[in-house]
């Protein structure tokens, strides 16, 4: 296969999420159905209205136009390995599918991909995978997936928390490796935000009941904030409080700061602390005031290696995100900023 047949292909699979998010009917995609139901029961953080967000916003992303404008760069790089290295990859599972683009730039640079499966998300990328393969058969030499000891591998990629990178860093050192840890993604705001940017802020923060890395954990407001109208627009998944491992989770942390007697904001669905961690818990988040913009980023330059996303409608000398495009990663947005597909084309 070449990258143009390469490139075709994912623009296919594209077209058949985003198909799944609309008329999952389609023949091809009944075992990506039972797949995600099988995933829905086993998990109980994946409903099956996430995994079909999921799914979309991984479809969406996958158009012909936006592969071919993301790997213009990497082309001549990528038409240069001859020699495919197999790359292991261990993968996280606290979002569906959420090791899907390491999946992806794996296949595209022309390498093998065995990848081991978190067992909280065993399910969804194995059907992926079989939806490619059915449509282009050459990918079934390329693609393996192990719940065993990964072994044979000629480079790595780990993703896991600041614990299990320790872990991997010991047991992947002597190969060419990219080792992600904990990061958390932040929202600053500056009181003029519209009715509009809070509801796609709220998507952000809530989506995926929180647990991604890319979902706000921790928000920046001005001194003396009035928080009516993002608690209003958080409001819109005041459904969570009714599923019940979210609920568990809101409960005991509810319990914790009235048994402490802390102050916390509770709206009844997600409890809003006064905090400078980035990280909060599940069904809450932490919030910091600020009186000069100068001050938050001296602070954000001092934990910027612990940071996803920054979303804010205030012109930063940072990266950042619009309201509402933190779960919606494009292409070209690389997990903790590491390139990977130059780290793959570099492996020739």
């Amino acid at each position: 296969m070449n990258l143009h047949d390469r490139i075709s292909s994912f623009a296919w699979l594209g077209n058949k999420l985003r198909m799944y998010h609309e008329n999952c009917n389609d023949p091809e995609l009944q075992s990506l159905v039972v797949a995600a139901g099988l995933a829905s029961q086993r998990n109980g953080w994946f409903t099956p209205e996430i995994i079909r967000t999921a799914l979309n916003n991984l479809g969406s992303s996958l158009t012909h136009e936006s592969l071919q404008q993301w790997l213009l760069v990497y082309a001549a790089g990528i038409e240069q390995v001859k020699s495919p290295k197999t790359v292991g990859v261990v993968m996280a599972g606290n979002i569906p599918a959420v090791g899907f683009h390491d999946f992806l730039c794996v296949l595209l640079s022309g390498h093998k991909l065995l990848a081991k499966l978190s067992s909280s998300d065993d399910r969804i990328l194995p059907a992926i995978a079989a939806l490619l393969i059915g449509n282009m058969p050459e990918w079934q030499e390329f693609i393996t997936f192990t719940n065993g000891k990964l072994e044979n591998f000629d480079a790595v990629i780990a993703t896991g928390s600041d614990n299990s990178s320790r872990y991997f860093e010991f047991y992947f050192g002597r190969v060419p490796n990219i080792i992600r840890r904990n990061r958390n993604s932040i929202a600053i705001l500056n009181g003029f935000e519209t009715a509009d940017d809070l509801r796609n802020l709220a998507d952000d923060i809530m989506l995926y009941f929180g647990m991604g890395c890319r979902s706000v954990s921790k928000v920046y407001v001005p001194a003396g904030y009035d928080f009516t109208l993002l608690i209003n627009a958080l409001a819109k998944y005041q459904f969570y409080a009714d599923h019940h491992k979210y609920r568990n989770n809101y409960d005991y942390n509810r319990s914790i700061y009235m048994v402490s007697q802390l102050p916390v904001t509770d709206t009844g669905f997600i409890l809003l602390k006064e905090e400078r961690q980035l990280a909060s818990r599940i069904a809450m988040l932490n919030y910091e005031q600020y009186e000069k913009t100068e001050g938050i980023i001296s602070d954000i330059r001092e934990t910027l290696q612990s940071i996803q996303c920054i979303v804010s409608n205030m012109a930063l000398p940072f990266s950042t995100l619009l309201p509402g495009e933190a779960q919606k990663p494009a292409l070209w947005d690389y997990a903790d900023g590491v390139d990977t597909l130059e780290f793959l084309i570099s492996l020739q």
